[in-house]
Formats: structure tokens, sequence, C-alpha cells
């Protein structure tokens, strides 16, 4: 045969080409192809393998071994989950746990109380520049006295000290004595931030106690629902305050 006759029939074959595995299929494993000779005996012994190995650990596991898993897992819907284990708390133990609770909350509350009464007796109630609007009533008897009515006139004071709400001295009072204390405008702005500082500090432990009496009274819910008698909700637990529930009335012997 010669060179241009093999040529020849060479051009008129057709290529071949290998069929491509389908997607549907991809999960059943590999397509039974001449060349995936090498790929499909690779799987076949990895999962031989595999086999042996759990093989021999079934046949060394002791049947009489005991582990607390045994005990602590469940299948539920083909799935191991481990179960959780509960607190053995008894209804007086809980009781208990409550009472030390309040106690705890209540110590809180008292100390912070002190120290608003101590903060309130420093400040002596005076206004914080700023802290809201002021309001002060005169009466008179025309409309030309309202149109005409000067403030520091009425108060017997300086118009420089009208403004003020506490520490306001009469005119008598200044002819006859000196004013006393700080009248430096950088030191009155001082101290004024200074009065303010004290006063929010005051509002925060105010806020802060009605906080602690909101919870003291939500432990104190929860410690009386402990008990069996029968009970109704009146009204829902809101962020500040506890939840109202009418008790049956039962006589106490």
């Amino acid at each position: 045969m010669s060179a241009a006759f093999r040529k020849a029939a060479k051009a008129r074959q057709r290529p071949h080409r290998e069929r491509s595995q389908p997607a549907a299929r991809t999960k059943l494993g590999l397509l039974e192809k001449k060349k995936d000779y090498r790929l499909r005996a690779h799987d076949y012994h990895k999962k031989q393998n595999a086999l042996r190995a759990l093989q021999k650990k079934a046949l060394d596991k002791n049947p009489d071994e005991f582990y607390f898993k045994m005990i602590r897992a469940e299948v539920k819907d083909g799935v191991h989950v481990i179960k959780q284990p509960k607190d053995e708390i008894t209804p007086e133990q809980v009781k208990l746990m409550r009472t030390q609770d309040i106690k705890y909350v209540e110590m809180k509350r008292v100390a912070e109380a002190k120290k608003i009464e101590r903060l309130k007796a420093e400040l002596h109630l005076l206004d914080a520049a700023g802290s809201g609007p002021r309001r002060h009533l005169f009466f008179v008897d025309t409309e030309r006295e309202v149109q005409e009515f000067d403030i520091a006139a009425r108060l017997d004071t300086v118009p420089e000290l009208v403004d003020r709400v506490y520490n306001r001295p009469t005119i008598a009072t200044l002819q006859r004595e000196t004013v006393k204390g700080p009248t430096d405008p950088a030191h009155l702005k001082k101290l004024a931030q200074q009065r303010k500082n004290q006063y929010d500090l005051l509002r925060q432990r105010i806020e802060r106690e009605k906080a602690m009496f909101v919870i003291s009274q939500k432990i104190q819910t929860r410690k009386d629902l402990l008990d069996k008698t029968h009970k109704v909700k009146v009204k829902k637990e809101t962020t500040t305050g506890p939840a109202i529930y009418k008790f049956k009335f039962q006589r106490k012997r």
C-alpha cells in the first residue's frame, strides 16, 4: 500500500470523539470509558480500603464498652443530636435564689437613694442653667401696668441680677453690704457648668434608682409565680413595670 493511498484512506475516516457524561449521571460515578480505566481503578481501590478500615474498626470494638454519648445522644431525622442536661433545681431553691436577688437589688437601690439625698442636700435643689423653662407670674390690674412693667423694680434688685433664680440680693442689701462670692464672669461660667454637671449626675442617679425599683418588682413577680395558686394575668410586662396577676383568694389557716 502506497503512502498516497494510506493518506487518502485516512482522510476519508471520520474523527472519533469520546461521548461526554450526562450531568444527571455524574452522581453515579465515572462513565465507562476506554481511557478512564486508571481513574476507575483508583476510585475502586480507595473505596475498598475505606471499607476494610471500617470493618477492622468494627471488629476491634469492645461490645461491652460504655461511653456517655450512649445516653446523651439521640437520633432526630437521621442526625445525631446531643441532649442538653437539665438543671435539677427544686422550687424551694428557686425561691431562695429569687429572694437573694431581690435583697441584692434592694441593697443597691437603697445605696443609690442615699446618694441621691446627699447630692440633693449639696445642691440645695437649685435650678441649673438650661435645666428647663422658668416661670414667675406677676399679677397686675390694668393693661397699662403690663406695658410699663419693670421686673427689676418689682423684684427690688439691679437689672444685672434679674436672671438669677438664687442669691438675688435686693438694692437695700447691696447698699448695706458688699457682694460676696465670685464676681468674675469666667469664674461664674465655670461654676454654672459644674452645677449643671452635678444636676446631670443627679438625674442619672434618679433614673438608675427607678430602674432598680422596676427590676426588684419584676423579680418579686417571678417569685410569686412559683406558687401553684390559680392566677390570671391582668396586664403584660413592660419596660417600666412588671406584669400584673390576679391571684385566687385563699383563706390562710
